[in-house]
This record gives C-alpha cells, sequence and structure tokens, in this order.
C-alpha cells in the first residue's frame, strides 16, 4: 500500500488534452537556472557599474526580502485559493493543487518558465519604473536570486533527503504544509515570515 502511494504522489497525470500543452507544464529542474543565470548576471552589470559596494548590497537585500514576501503571499492567496468547482477550481489544480495530490512529480516541483518568465518581466519592469535605475536593476537582481533559490529549495526537500540541521527543518516544514495542515507554512524557502503573519506549523503535531 505504502508503494502504491509513492508512485501515485511522484506519477502526476496530464494537465493538458495537448501533446505540447502539457510538456510545457514538467519543468526539469535546471530549466529555471539556465534561464534566470543569464538574466541575473545582466542585471547585475546593468546595476552595479559605479554603484558603492553597501549601496548594491542594500539593494539587492531590499530585492530578495521583496521575494521573499511574493512568495509567502502569492503561495498563501492565490496557490491556495481554492473554489470547490468550475473553472476557478480547474484553475487551482492547474496551478498548485496537482502538486498537493502529486507532490514527489520531479518534473511539476520547479515553476514553468511560461508562467515564471512573464512574471519575472513584469516585477522587473515594475522596479525599474518604481526605482529607476540603478536601484531597479538591483532589486531585480536579488528578486530573481530569491526566486532561483525558492524554486531549488522547493525541489531539494521534495526530491532529495537534505543533511544539513537547517535543510532538515525545511522540509520538515513544507511536509507538514502537505500531509498535516496546508492552511500553515506557507513560507518555502523563507520559512520564518509564517511566524510574523501567525501562519506557523502547530509544536507537538508531526508530518504523516
Amino acid at each position: 500500500m505504502s508503494e502504491r502511494r509513492t508512485e501515485m504522489m511522484k506519477a502526476s497525470p496530464r494537465m493538458f488534452d495537448r501533446d505540447w500543452l502539457d510538456r510545457l507544464s514538467r519543468v526539469h529542474p535546471v530549466v529555471p537556472l539556465v534561464i534566470f543565470i543569464p538574466a541575473i548576471a545582466v542585471l547585475f552589470a546593468l546595476g552595479q557599474e559605479s554603484v558603492p559596494a553597501l549601496e548594491v548590497g542594500a539593494w539587492l537585500f531590499g530585492g530578495y526580502l521583496f521575494w521573499t514576501l511574493t512568495e509567502y503571499w502569492m503561495h498563501r492567496i492565490v496557490f491556495h485559493f481554492e473554489p470547490k468547482d468550475g473553472i476557478g477550481a480547474r484553475l487551482h489544480w492547474i496551478i498548485h493543487g496537482v502538486h498537493h495530490d502529486h507532490p514527489n512529480d520531479p518534473l511539476r516541483l520547479v515553476m514553468p518558465p511560461s508562467v515564471s518568465v512573464p512574471l519575472a518581466t513584469l516585477f522587473c519592469a515594475g522596479f525599474l519604473a518604481v526605482l529607476g535605475t540603478p536601484g531597479g536593476w538591483l532589486v531585480g537582481v536579488g528578486f530573481l536570486l530569491g526566486y532561483l533559490i525558492y524554486d531549488m529549495t522547493h525541489f531539494h526537500v521534495h526530491h532529495h533527503k537534505p543533511r544539513t540541521r537547517l535543510g532538515r527543518l525545511m522540509r520538515e516544514l513544507h511536509m507538514r504544509h502537505h500531509f498535516q495542515d496546508h492552511t500553515r507554512g506557507f513560507g518555502v524557502s523563507a520559512p520564518f515570515w509564517d511566524y510574523v503573519f501567525r501562519t506557523p506549523h502547530k509544536r507537538g503535531s508531526r508530518a504523516s
């Protein structure tokens, strides 16, 4: 029975009838690195020129911190908005429901580029519009680095058994979200926001 459950959690079903659309929903974890590391390098080159190192660090940290807030609230509000039926229920299943039903499918643990690239472009354009240059470039760098940390952390805690104390803690917290209480534990790479917004997992209970 446990082997059957394990296989069910790994092998997620088709999302779309069209083969090309379904292929786009399955992503190797290396793909975000291939796409976003060059983009981060370009943004950093544009933003750091003639800027004091301390100021560069402050912009980068601000961008990273903004990502962690985005991660928390996107997970809590968008991913876990769960209509009971109709197109809303279908969208929820595509966006996040399939991951909760089949949490160990290795090709559905990072965000598809068809979603991440437009979102990253929109956010970076917003940073530039609000902050101008070079701040907008550098905040974009911190934000995209935060996104990559999130994607790689999410893949790691699902697909590997972390060996470090921090890794084991993050895996435990995220598994509690999946198997104990999905209304808590929304921070994947930055679980400290759950304590700030009062959604940490309750102590003394165990994840499945």
